[in-house]
């Protein structure tokens, strides 16, 4: 698994030239272009890894989930994300958590 990084490639022979003129970016789903990272099922320490390698490599992470709860099938853990944001929001640990059109805004400067 690794961070992924932003796309604005209007050649790409899909809908995602479409997305490109229309919008500052799109996301998909495991693919090639800005990929949602599952976080369904793991715990903080295999999130955790993920943070940290796109923090010291620059690039996004972009985490994606179904369900919230404390078990099941396609849940992200309410645990884990507890002690995610609780990292994350700690200014010591230089994470920048901001919406995507925020991230991709800045990608030009």
């Amino acid at each position: 698994m690794r961070a992924e990084i932003c796309w604005r490639d209007t050649n790409t022979k899909s809908y995602a030239s479409l997305i490109a003129q229309m919008f500052i970016l799109g996301r998909g789903w495991s693919d090639a272009q800005i990929s949602g990272i599952e976080m369904d099922g793991k715990n903080f320490d295999e999130i955790l890894l993920l943070v940290e390698e796109a923090k010291r490599t620059g690039q996004w992470l972009v985490l994606a989930g179904h369900e919230m709860g404390n078990s099941g099938v396609q849940t992200t853990r309410l645990a884990m994300l507890k002690q995610l944001i609780e990292y994350v929001q700690d200014p010591a640990n230089r994470i920048w958590i901001a919406p995507a059109g925020t991230v991709a805004g800045q990608l030009g400067k």
